[in-house]
């Protein structure tokens, strides 16, 4: 489900995967294997990912349907 939710999110974006990959400073197909479900995606990667999207982690993972990000800590 999560490689789903990615490429969805990215597509409504009007991204293609290299756009993604250079965002994420990493070679596009090794994002393509993450929205394929072929490569687990690293923690950090995945966080980029979620900031890049304005979404949270576990919607990304499928944890819940909310995609608003959860509020952000103050220092």
């Amino acid at each position: 489900m999560q490689y789903e939710r990615i490429r969805n999110l990215r597509e409504d974006m009007d991204l293609t995967q290299q756009q993604m990959a250079d965002k994420l400073f990493i070679n596009r197909r090794t994002y393509a294997s993450y929205e394929l479900g072929i490569r687990g995606i690293p923690t950090e990667i995945l966080s980029n990912i979620a900031d890049i999207f304005d979404t949270s982690t576990d919607y990304l993972l499928g944890r819940t349907n909310v995609k608003k990000p959860y509020p952000k800590k103050l220092k």
